[in-house]
């Protein structure tokens, strides 16, 4: 497949077929995939061959890492954050629009699922998981917030595992995410082919998913479910901690890890991660939406997202110099300031 073409968009029999094609960018998103993506969903779904879409991605490494990131905050240091912000508002008008798709949306997802990758897979009706799957909304530790739709999908978790994530960017594995709900049905990697095939040749998508279906096997998650549960329904990302300690105390490995990991991310960011999951369970999709395009809107102005940016991707020094640089200086009115209305500019779902 030429490499030159960062999407590919094309009907094979029944299906209409979607492929990110930038493997040796992990098929990061740019505001050219998510145009084309939008154009041929929108063709498709007025389409009476198309019966169904099928999303994959290039490669054997990712399905999708995520937003094309450094080229986002390489906009906005040099003063064109407009354009940054056209990316972010049409990709989520793109992810409201696969929420809402008229006909069955089929993601292939055989390794990592990140980010803006979890925008373009979770809303859709199936999410087919092989051997290599790994998910992760990693955003707090680059200064950033879990948007793509986190806002909606990580309060419907189960318990508070949509907490966990959304404040610790934990990776989860195929048979946590079948657990989740975060992937309907787990399948052996060489199977794909025969999937998609499928498919394409028409059969009904719930009989060709059933057929090759396997038991992912036994969630490692499940076993730190009521540690997670107790320790993130407290208050406050101070409170979540403290229960953390307080649990690590009592001898829980886990908790001690999980909170020496959420200490080396943004303060802010996890507190803005907080709220959108405390919110979020009361908003619709849509205006999930808008709320993350007005988070995004201030945070594209700040000081972490490109901090963060520097440290874990560019520079790699994994030294990240917050500011705040912690929890107790964190000024909850300037969180909620990332929450307010932008006025004429709020996102418009199209």
């Amino acid at each position: 497949m030429d490499e030159s073409v960062e999407v590919v968009c094309e009907r094979h029999g029944a299906a209409g077929v979607i492929t990110l094609n930038r493997p040796k960018a992990l098929n990061a998103l740019t505001l050219t995939m998510v145009r084309e993506m939008r154009r041929a969903l929108d063709a498709w779904a007025a389409d009476p061959a198309v019966s169904r879409i099928v999303v994959e991605g290039a490669g054997e490494k990712a399905f999708c890492a995520g937003g094309d990131i450094r080229r986002l905050t390489d906009l906005g240091r040099a003063g064109q954050k407009a354009e940054g912000l056209a990316f972010w508002r049409e990709e989520y008008q793109l992810n409201a629009f696969i929420k809402r798709y008229p006909k069955p949306y089929i993601s292939f997802v055989d390794g990592i699922v990140m980010g803006g990758g979890v925008g373009v897979s979770l809303h859709g009706s199936h999410r087919v998981a092989g051997e290599r799957y790994l998910f992760a909304m990693p955003e707090v530790g680059i200064g950033f917030f879990p948007d793509v739709g986190g806002t909606y999908a990580l309060p419907r978790l189960p318990g508070q595992t949509g907490m966990y994530l959304a404040l610790t960017g934990e990776r989860v594995k195929r048979a946590d995410a079948k657990m989740l709900g975060l992937a309907t049905h787990a399948i052996d990697s060489k199977d794909f082919g025969a999937l998609r095939q499928a498919l394409v040749d028409g059969e009904p998508v719930e009989n060709a998913l059933m057929r090759v279906s396997v038991d992912p096997g036994a969630a490692p998650l499940a076993d730190q479910r009521a540690v997670i549960d107790a320790c993130f329904s407290a208050g406050s990302v101070s409170a979540i901690l403290q229960r953390l300690d307080e649990a690590a105390e009592k001898g829980s490995d886990f908790a001690a890890r999980t909170a020496a990991g959420m200490r080396t991310k943004s303060p802010t960011s996890m507190c803005i991660a907080f709220e959108q999951v405390r919110r979020g369970a009361e908003m619709d999709f849509e205006e999930a939406m808008r709320t993350e395009f007005r988070i995004v809107s201030r945070i594209f102005d700040g000081h972490d997202f490109y901090e963060g940016v520097r440290a874990v991707l560019v520079d790699k020094d994994n030294q990240p110099r917050w500011q705040p640089a912690s929890l107790e200086e964190v000024d909850p009115a300037a969180i909620d300031r990332h929450f307010a209305s932008l006025g004429e500019r709020d996102l418009e779902i199209a």
